[in-house]
């Protein structure tokens, strides 16, 4: 055993204890780490290895291969130190042959503090957990305490929408049954963000037909998009299938918050949907949704903040046009959970297009079929896609006759608006005769500018005015 002292004495600084025995359990030698943590200022030589590992190792007992559980894993064990305290350690014990006689090498690390910090987060997470379930039931509790008076509040408002009112007082209960609605939508976005952040947010698969879908998702939008003066296109590949099994709310959830985002967001041009299958596999198919807009758009650096939850790619978005913020780190969920992603390119004042895909179950009737629909006919609008970007281009450049057209035919809009005291859309058009009128001679603009502010002011008379002075240039 001296011999293999002297050979072992480089390991003296190792790091981690270093404990030789021999097959009667008596302790050969001990590194530095290994007497310092067990507290044996003097050598740990000859003393039973029993003392250092009392719950493994028996001091009348012959040391085996065995016993020891010898090779290369690792394995928790108490060890002792000299005063009878103990800590864990995670020991790993080797046997060799030294001329004959059994030798056992013990290396083990201190767990201790491992262990200390292994519960310690073990108690956060649990910390974390039971508050995660405090504010689900809160915002479940609160979301239904809200619910149940804008319902109520709803409910009274459209029975009173059925008896006869003087138009002052219908442009308000319109109003109100308006912000019901809004309130009713915020708060179906907090529930669903409240059970997809709990990870209790499960798909509910159906067969559906999905054209069908298409068209009660464009009835939802077309009014309120071509009321805008915008165009509103929507392109259905022949290959995708008649019918689908999927998860059609959640499908049209999605659909209807980049419709909405490209809605408001946009005040001249047009809004298109195209739909494609891009893959087929084993009885599932991967659908390809394209929503482009040309509205505002968004600069390269600010696209990342777009699928965070509660963010606003600028502050100032959230008070002219309003959201929570919540829609599209949703949608951006709802599509992973439906085993695709959702991505945007966008342009800062040249629009947005947002694309996503998702895999659905293919009917076995419709696994191969074809429709006869051609996927360039324009669905909802007489514009072809392939004219769309020259248009485009032209209706924004001031004395062209199309940008001639587009601004008579929303100043038409506007002043009937105006006439019916509609103040909030006429504010609407307003902003689109603006961007009509960019390119405008500088006079052009300035009697632009103060017709809007007569619209802010709600000011009949002087909007009247600037508005034949407006008619006068074109």
């Amino acid at each position: 055993m001296e011999e293999s002292k002297d050979r072992i004495f480089p390991i003296e600084d190792a790091l981690e204890m270093i404990i030789m025995f021999d097959g009667a359990g008596k302790v050969a030698y001990a590194n530095a780490i290994a007497r310092q943590k067990l507290e044996y200022e003097d050598d740990l030589c000859g003393v039973h290895i029993s003392s250092v590992f009392p719950n493994t190792f028996q001091e009348t007992e012959i040391i085996t291969e065995e016993k020891c559980v010898t090779g290369r894993d690792f394995r928790n064990l108490v060890a002792y130190r000299k005063n009878h305290t103990c800590f864990p350690v995670e020991a790993r014990i080797t046997h060799s042959d030294d001329g004959g006689k059994d030798v056992y090498i013990c290396m083990a690390n201190d767990i201790l503090k491992k262990e200390y910090l292994s519960r310690e987060v073990e108690r956060v997470r649990e910390e974390a957990q039971q508050a995660l379930k405090v504010k689900s039931e809160f915002v479940a509790n609160v979301t239904h305490e809200l619910r149940t008076p804008v319902n109520g509040i709803l409910g009274n408002i459209r029975e009173m929408l059925e008896r006869e009112w003087d138009e002052q007082s219908l442009k308000q209960l319109h109003l109100i049954e308006r912000c019901c609605d809004d309130m009713n939508k915020i708060i179906n976005n907090i529930l669903d963000f409240s059970k997809l952040e709990a990870g209790k947010f499960t798909l509910e698969p159906r067969k559906f037909h999905f054209r069908n879908m298409l068209d009660y998702v464009k009835g939802n939008h077309i009014n309120k998009i071509t009321e805008k003066g915008l165009e509103f296109f929507m392109t259905v590949s022949p290959r995708v299938p008649e019918y689908v099994i999927g998860d059609e709310l959640r499908i049209v959830q999605v659909l209807n918050n980049l419709l909405s985002n490209a809605q408001k967001f946009t005040s001249l041009g047009k809004i298109t949907v195209e739909v494609l299958r891009t893959a087929q596999m084993e009885g599932r198919t991967e659908l390809f949704f394209i929503i482009s807009d040309t509205g505002i758009g968004i600069d390269k650096a600010d696209r990342d903040k777009l699928f965070q939850s509660f963010s606003q790619v600028d502050a100032s978005i959230s008070r002219k046009y309003g959201g929570t913020g919540l829609g599209l780190n949703i949608c951006k969920q709802l599509v992973e959970l439906m085993g695709g992603r959702i991505e945007v390119e966008s342009e800062k004042n040249r629009g947005s297009t947002f694309s996503f895909s998702i895999w659905v179950e293919t009917c076995g009737e419709d696994a191969d079929s074809h429709t006869v629909q051609d996927s360039r006919k324009s669905l909802y609008g007489s514009e072809s896609m392939e004219d769309g970007g020259k248009k485009k281009e032209d209706v924004r450049c001031f004395g062209t006759p199309e940008n001639t057209e587009a601004l008579k035919r929303n100043l038409s809009k506007l002043i009937l608006c105006v006439e019916m005291e509609n103040w909030e859309k006429a504010e609407m058009f307003m902003d689109t005769v603006r961007q009509l009128t960019e390119e405008a001679p500088h006079e052009v603009k300035r009697v632009v500018l103060r017709l809007k502010m007569a619209i802010q002011k709600e000011n009949y008379e002087k909007v009247t005015a600037e508005f034949e002075e407006l008619n006068h240039y074109l």
